[in-house]
């Protein structure tokens, strides 16, 4: 081999192995563009209230923390209107006509009692079967529970309302109205407590 040839491979093998030394350039793939950012959804409007469809009636019962068995059981039932309009209620089924059907719930010591009073059928309502309350008034009755419901055994007594006005009228040129048109509407009245003794 000549002295020439000799340099020209040391100096293909020299370039060859510089190549091959070079640091190599990396691709990097390009990111997505993020996504355009989804304008949050708009929040719903308030719906308008009705006033008399908002909080209507509040109901509130009480009884004796105790009473002895044999004595009465005064309960006393309060119906406010919280509306600004007046509202005329039917007081069927509810202590402001007297204890006429099956209206509370009475249990004793987690038992429910019998009920023994009056079962009323109806035909349609008069116009003094309501009351009208104004905007902020009340209108409260008291019955005597004893006279209706089992409740002569010392225990503890729990009374609750069976939750419900027969009908509500917002107009008064709509009182009253007839069986078939009634509007029932329920209402919340705390359950209330009281300890029977024995005598």
């Amino acid at each position: 081999m000549t002295r020439g040839y000799g340099r020209w491979v040391a100096l293909c093998c020299l370039a060859l192995s510089a190549g091959a030394c070079a640091p190599r350039k990396e691709t990097v793939e390009p990111k997505p563009a993020p996504a355009p950012e989804q304008p949050a959804p708009a929040a719903p409007e308030p719906q308008k209230e009705n006033p008399a469809m908002a909080a209507t009636l509040d109901c509130v019962v009480s009884v004796p923390a105790s009473v002895r068995a044999g004595e009465p059981v005064p309960l006393r039932f309060q119906l406010t209107n919280r509306t600004a309009q007046p509202l005329h209620v039917l007081k069927w089924r509810t202590p402001l006509e007297g204890l006429m059907g099956k209206d509370f719930e009475v249990t004793r010591d987690g038992t429910e009692v019998n009920y023994l009073g009056r079962m009323v059928k109806r035909g349609n309502p008069s116009a003094d079967a309501y009351v009208t309350l104004a905007p902020g008034a009340s209108v409260d009755a008291q019955v005597d529970l004893s006279q209706a419901y089992e409740m002569k055994q010392p225990g503890r007594y729990r009374i609750a309302f069976n939750g419900g006005l027969m009908d509500v009228v917002e107009k008064q040129a709509e009182v009253p109205r007839s069986l078939e048109q009634l509007q029932s509407r329920p209402v919340s009245c705390p359950a209330v407590e009281t300890t029977i003794s024995a005598p």
